[in-house]
């Protein structure tokens, strides 16, 4: 958009600043709680929904920039699965997309309250957490996967009315959180669930979902 109309929203006046847009505050606050042990990685899938809300040609500039990024993961995908790889492919063609979305986003001129400006806004407030995944190949570019394992428990949720009591409610939290780790760990969960209560029986501390899928 063309500068002249008031207030502006830049990308540059927003680097730095937490809770902005609505990106979850409770995140960045304990991190902060935790300083220097925890790092908040943030979703780019979530990013990109917001230029795709906005239409028009310059939030499509920021939309194929961040499909390009996609592009690098889905090379990796092709290739023997090893972190040192996704991290020297990362460095090698992700960084310079990173970079010119960035350029892209300081020079881009929106007023603040338009759907633009508000997309500038919210990548800027994350910007920290959105360019981790370039130094941590162990983070992904989104939390599609993480959304997508919580829509069973979502989808059920009437069905869990019937735990009754607060301890009934916890238990299915912890089978819910164990089953979903398992299934993300790639171990078969009734197989664990199978080895969690011979665990018991036997007076044994069960193992966790990726311990497990490490013996």
């Amino acid at each position: 958009m063309s500068g002249g109309l008031g207030r502006q929203r830049t990308l540059e006046g927003l680097l730095g600043r937490a809770g902005d847009t609505d990106g979850y505050a409770v995140y960045a606050a304990v991190a902060k709680q935790r300083a220097g042990r925890l790092h908040v990685a943030h979703c780019w899938a979530h990013v990109r929904r917001k230029f795709l809300e906005c239409g028009g040609p310059e939030a499509d500039v920021a939309v194929r920039l961040i499909g390009e990024r996609y592009q690098v993961e889905r090379e990796y995908q092709t290739g023997p699965h090893d972190v040192g790889r996704l991290h020297a492919l990362r460095q090698e063609k992700s960084r310079p997309v990173v970079s010119r979305l960035h350029a892209w986003a300081l020079a881009v001129r929106a007023l603040p309250e338009s759907a633009l400006g508000k997309a500038l806004g919210y990548l800027g407030s994350l910007w920290p957490g959105l360019t981790r995944f370039l130094d941590d190949a162990h983070v992904p570019l989104d939390n599609n996967a993480t959304e997508k394992a919580l829509r069973g428990p979502v989808v059920g949720r009437k069905n869990h009315y019937g735990s009754r009591s607060r301890r009934g409610t916890e238990v299915a939290a912890i089978l819910y959180n164990l089953l979903e780790s398992a299934k993300r760990c790639g171990v078969e969960p009734k197989a664990y669930l199978r080895a969690a209560v011979l665990a018991a029986l036997h007076g044994e501390p069960p193992l966790l979902p990726h311990l497990h899928a490490a013996t």
